[in-house]
């Protein structure tokens, strides 16, 4: 399973009414590459595979491939501010190391 923060399903509730994408849900998968080794991608998506996971977490559909799967159960994604920017935030228990980015990480 795979959770949004209320403040998160907020905000991409808010990127997709702005983008006028109607009701298209969150892919969220792991690629290679970071400081880390491993990079989170969050795109809108409105079609599936078989070989997808889907999800509903506060309202919004989310799709995952079952490479990214193995990386992400039990993330919770939040979207924070702060004085270095704003963005979302993953907390992944599956993580061994993370980057001071917080967009990479090791498994």
């Amino acid at each position: 399973m795979i959770n949004l923060t209320e403040k998160a399903a907020e905000k991409v509730k808010e990127i997709r009414d702005a983008e006028g994408l109607g009701e298209q849900g969150l892919r969220v998968r792991v690629i290679g590459g970071g400081c880390s080794g491993f990079s989170y991608d969050l795109f809108f998506e409105d079609e599936t595979t078989d070989l997808d996971q889907t999800f509903e977490s506060a309202g919004i559909k989310l799709y995952v491939d079952m490479m990214s799967f193995q990386y992400l159960e039990g993330v919770e994604i939040d979207y924070v501010e702060g004085l270095h920017g704003a963005g979302f935030k993953f907390v992944n228990p599956n993580a061994k190391s993370t980057c001071g980015c917080g967009s990479s990480f090791s498994a």
